[in-house]
């Protein structure tokens, strides 16, 4: 009896461990065939706008639902709510990096051709919602949460059951099966450390599958490799992924994009858990980069910034003597950073 015992779970543990080598050779074969940029009319893009479709709201459309008990991950003010039976996922709170981060954020990947969830700036009018959540109780009882920003997963589907990567896994990429050539990658490097891109950890990248169809991991036929939360960017560095580093201008505008005076080597620290440093960027992929941004005008960078709200955000979230940025002091740290990446030479 025990024979027989110890047989089923031997059998038991290698069927296991025989599914688990198949889903990584998965994985594995939907990274070396990924892509990371898509081609777009970058000129066109209406940042105010932002990306269109049946499940898009206006900007500082009011939005009313009903709450929904149910736990998010991460640590930052968010909850779930149902309006006309659409679950949103509504992050919410004048002192919360990602409601202003994830937009700009966000809408830059967008409007360059990169992979991104879909943020929209909105105020929020949840009822039932517990007072725990702090937002401002209503006559009716309900609560407004104003700033609050609903997320919306870009169309396609999440790779499974594992869509998670790190950043070194860019290097598995084969242009030769139809993956993303070197200079695309490097590029998707260099914006990370634009960004400062620090919370890095592989569940904030993830692999999804373009094709609206797609429902296991064998017919993910057009995988793109993108930044899955950028809510911790446009700021600097923390070890914890503290939530005041991001959309911290008087941070940002003190990081530079390169390590030292000459060469390619990107300027981006990252947090414990995070797994992308430094990155040693190729000519052709800061020469791509730089193409895409200068095609973007002072009147988008500018709206980039409005429709994320920054005046609401301090300078410096740690300093509250630091004052409220404005809008073109936003545009102006873009610029400059932009220029160091148009500027430099490569090798």
């Amino acid at each position: 009896m025990v024979a027989v015992v110890v047989s089923a779970v031997s059998t038991s543990a290698h069927r296991a461990e025989s599914g688990s080598d198949d889903i990584r050779l998965l994985k594995a074969d939907a990274v070396a065939r990924a892509q990371v940029w898509m081609p777009t009319d970058i000129p066109a893009v209406d940042i105010r706008t932002g990306p269109y479709g049946r499940r898009a709201f206006g900007f500082r459309e009011t939005v009313t639902c009903d709450y929904v008990d149910k736990d998010l991950a991460g640590r930052s003010p968010k909850f779930a709510c149902a309006s006309a039976g659409d679950e949103l996922k509504v992050k919410f709170g004048s002192g919360n990096a990602e409601v202003y981060a994830e937009v700009a954020a966000t809408r830059l990947l967008w409007a360059l051709g990169f992979g991104a969830d879909r943020m929209f700036p909105v105020r929020v009018i949840c009822r039932g919602c517990p007072e725990n959540l702090t937002g401002i109780l209503r006559a009716d009882g309900s609560t407004l949460f104003d700033p609050a920003a609903i997320e919306r997963t870009m169309p396609g589907k999440e790779f499974k059951p594992d869509s998670s990567w790190a950043w070194a896994e860019l290097d598995n990429v084969q242009e030769a099966r139809g993956g993303a050539p070197a200079a695309h990658r490097d590029a998707l490097k260099l914006l990370a450390v634009f960004l400062q891109h620090t919370d890095s950890k592989p569940e904030q990248q993830r692999i999804e599958c373009l094709e609206d169809d797609t429902r296991t991991a064998s017919t993910c036929t057009r995988p793109l490799m993108m930044i899955n939360d950028v809510g911790l960017t446009f700021g600097g560095v923390s070890l914890v992924n503290a939530n005041s580093k991001g959309m911290n201008l008087a941070a940002w505008a003190a990081t530079p994009i390169w390590k030292g005076e000459s060469g390619c080597v990107g300027n981006l620290a990252k947090s414990a858990t995070g797994t992308l440093k430094d990155p040693v960027i190729s000519d052709s992929g800061r020469a791509f980069l730089a193409g895409l941004l200068t095609q973007l005008s002072d009147d988008q960078i500018s709206t980039l910034f409005e429709v994320s709200r920054v005046t609401l955000r301090l300078r410096d979230p740690e300093d509250v003597r630091s004052g409220f940025a404005t809008v073109a002091e936003w545009v102006s740290v873009f610029k400059r950073k932009r220029a160091e990446i148009v500027d430099r030479r490569c090798g």
